[in-house]
């Protein structure tokens, strides 16, 4: 009984911290234009119309922390955030390994809510890795283990973050630490060039008829250097949504960039795969890459002392 009720605090706890929903921004978002809020939330918990990013947090207890936070971006074709699937189960799971984790709700690419839609959502990603490390003392994270994660079009959210970080989309965040220690990009679309992005993702981004300049940049494949953090790829060879060229592209930009990469890519199991598996099954590979990568060190200074008290 007593084991029980331990548990169910545990449980508890958990659930506690999945309600820290904090705001990105106070007031309207820098470039943002003012208009009412007219987000759709279906029965799976996805999130459409999203005009107000908001960053949900996961902290583990202080003597569980391992100082590992990771920022998640949840896909969804730049047209839906699928905040439950690709985002909160997955901070509950990294949560209980001892693992910050952040759910992004980034602001959905519109005309009618931002001056330049291409950039609306990195700029949601960056300043909430600008927050995550501004508070991470407070939070028990070491700055020097902050990593992304992203599905889908939340893969291209989360490499555009990872290769555009020398170039903020707000001139405040010049100087700003906005690289990623580390990847991981789970059937992502990466390419922004017509035969083999995702159409939708393509064109809620950048319109109809993007330039080449406009295709070029926001292809990330394109856009790899020996700075580009370490990552880890899943994809499966017969996704029909987003073509596993993206994934093999991208792996083969990062080995000629000499940055570390492991690729894992699956015979079968289509688009959103691990969604249908126990999450343990794939996590774990996360967990072991993780290992590997030196990014669960739990011997940190910045674990030292303090309260413990996240909020």
């Amino acid at each position: 009984m007593r084991a029980l009720f331990i548990s169910l605090l545990s449980f508890v706890a958990i659930v506690a911290h999945a309600q820290n929903v904090m705001p990105l921004y106070s007031g309207l978002p820098p470039g943002g234009i003012a208009s009412p809020d007219e987000e759709i939330t279906d029965k799976d918990n996805n999130r459409a119309l999203t005009s107000v990013p908001t960053l949900t947090a996961f902290l583990p207890p202080k003597e569980k922390a391992t100082g590992t936070a990771v920022l998640i971006c949840p896909g969804g074709g730049y047209a839906w955030v699928v905040l439950q699937k690709e985002g909160l189960n997955i901070a509950e799971y990294f949560v209980k390994q001892g693992i910050a984790a952040f759910v992004l709700k980034y602001r959905l690419p519109s005309d009618k809510i931002m001056t330049d839609k291409s950039s609306g959502p990195l700029q949601d990603a960056q300043e909430a890795l600008k927050m995550i490390r501004s508070r991470a003392k407070e939070w028990n994270i070491d700055n020097k283990r902050v990593g992304i994660m992203g599905f889908s079009a939340g893969g291209h959210l989360a490499s555009t973050v990872g290769t555009h970080f020398d170039r903020p989309v707000l001139a405040a965040n010049a100087g700003v630490n906005l690289r990623p220690d580390f990847m991981i990009l789970v059937y992502p679309v990466i390419s922004m060039e017509k035969n083999l992005s995702h159409a939708g993702s393509r064109t809620r981004l950048l319109g109809e008829h993007p330039d080449e300049l406009a295709v070029k940049y926001y292809s990330n494949d394109r856009q790899v250097t020996p700075q580009t953090p370490p990552t880890l790829l899943f994809h499966t060879g017969d996704d029909k949504t987003v073509d596993v060229d993206n994934t093999l592209l991208f792996y083969q930009a990062l080995r000629h960039q000499h940055v570390p990469a492991e690729m894992h890519i699956y015979p079968e199991g289509d688009h959103g795969f691990v969604l249908k598996l126990p999450i343990d099954v794939w996590m774990q590979t996360v967990m072991k890459w993780l290992g590997r990568s030196d990014m669960l060190n739990p011997d940190n200074p910045l674990l030292q002392g303090g309260t413990g008290q996240l909020y």
